[in-house]
């Protein structure tokens, strides 16, 4: 009796220090990568900032597109697969390497600030990958095996500190990488990797929540949740067009211009024509300002196409090799779609712009938890009902389309059968 009690207290004294190596480590990485993440947020804020003061400055768009595949160019990295990389590391327990760090935020804050069509989640998972994969490779007591855990941490810190959403940021990266399995193993050190890193961005950029609170959201009802069903079936097509155009566009642009330094040079002149058509800089940058817009003014005005429009600019821009992401971009259509159409739903503008970008957000993440904390954090808790039912609807009429070639659809999202498949 008292060698199998020992044997059960050396087996609890185990798992507790196993469990404290990783809540350490999701405090450092958290703090490391948190003020890292963060003052990158701040970079693309000025850059931002300095552009809509200067609009001259989007005519150099075509110079900085060259610029950056020259960039990748002298640090080995050619074909850049970006946040598709870090997905295949969470996969093969891969070392996600290094140079990504440097390259994506180089690169993105140049994209920013010359007004190309990107966010900044791109390097938000990138930096937050390589960074917490090179951390866990430093530490005493992380090995190979630890890998998966370590690029996860990294991407939550990362995460939680650009987009100030630490709940969403937790559960993404244990989501993202394989719809219908989710690492609950890294669940834990997620959670402490991202609140830390949200209160050290708070630190770093004090009143940087992004917070829009819906208010008057009417009540639940059997014909609200009929009209949301609807409205979702509309926002998940919306996010397979998104997506269909994105990977088709890259495509065409690498068949129509062979030589990458041309197709950046010829990717941002169209960005830069486009926006001459338009008039204003609308479409140019991620578009947070328009978002934040949509969704808390009910008057504000933008064209009822700007949704597509935004898909435009963004998939020119992405095809030329500029960097960035498509999240932001993601919820600016789908917020700018929502507020066009909202009244077709007996929706506000508001309300029809928090949900459609909650919804749409889903549809090309193939994130149906992440999404669904994301619209809480972001919209508030009164739209609970109206999210989860759009969400699992939107999450189920996407198909099996996606932002990312190598997120992996293990299990059905019909029935419980294995598929094994690659999101498109």
């Amino acid at each position: 009796m008292s060698i199998k009690f020992s044997k059960q207290t050396g087996i609890l004294f185990e798992k507790f220090f196993i469990n404290l190596k990783w809540m350490i480590f999701g405090v450092i990485c958290g703090a490391l990568i948190g003020t890292v993440a963060a003052l990158f947020g701040k970079a693309i804020s000025y850059v931002t900032a300095l552009r809509t003061a200067h609009p001259a400055i989007l005519f150099g768009l075509p110079l900085a597109g060259v610029a950056i595949v020259w960039y990748y160019h002298i640090l080995g990295a050619d074909s850049p697969r970006g946040t598709n990389l870090v997905i295949d590391s969470i996969h093969n327990d891969q070392k996600v390497p290094f140079r990504m760090t440097p390259l994506i935020i180089v690169s993105t804050v140049v994209t920013h600030l010359f007004g190309g069509s990107a966010g900044r989640e791109g390097a938000a998972l990138q930096v937050g990958g390589s960074l917490g994969d090179a951390l866990g490779r430093l530490l005493i007591g992380f090995n190979d095996k630890d890998r998966r855990r370590t690029i996860m941490c990294g991407m939550s810190a990362s995460f939680a500190a650009l987009f100030r959403t630490p709940l969403a940021a937790s559960v993404m990266p244990i989501e993202m990488s394989t719809v219908g399995v989710m690492y609950y193993s890294a669940f834990m050190p997620c959670v402490v990797a991202a609140l830390t890193a949200h209160v050290v961005a708070g630190v770093i950029n004090p009143g940087s929540e992004e917070t829009m609170v819906i208010a008057n959201v009417p009540e639940f009802s059997l014909k609200q949740g009929g009209l949301t069903v609807l409205f979702a079936i509309y926002c998940s097509l919306v996010a397979v067009l998104f997506c269909a155009v994105l990977h088709s566009s890259k495509k065409l642009a690498k068949l129509t211009v062979k030589n990458n330094y041309l197709r950046a040079a010829a990717c941002g002149a169209i960005v830069v024509v486009l926006t001459l058509i338009v008039g204003s800089q609308t479409y140019n940058g991620a578009g947070a300002a328009i978002i934040e817009a949509c969704v808390l003014d009910g008057a504000f005005k933008i064209v009822p196409y700007a949704f597509l429009m935004k898909m435009l600019f963004t998939a020119v821009t992405l095809s030329g090799g500029f960097q960035g992401g498509e999240i932001v971009p993601t919820l600016f259509v789908g917020a700018t779609f929502g507020h066009a159409v909202a009244v077709l739903f007996g929706m506000s503008p508001t309300m029809g712009a928090a949900l459609g970008a909650t919804f749409v957000f889903c549809g090309v993440t193939n994130c149906p938890m992440t999404s669904i904390l994301i619209g809480f954090e972001l919209f508030g808790f009164e739209l609970s009902p109206f999210i989860l039912l759009g969400v699992a609807i939107t999450f189920l009429f996407s198909g099996n389309y996606g932002l990312y070639g190598s997120q992996k659809i293990r299990y059905s999202k019909y029935d419980p059968g294995r598929v094994d498949i690659n999101a498109h």
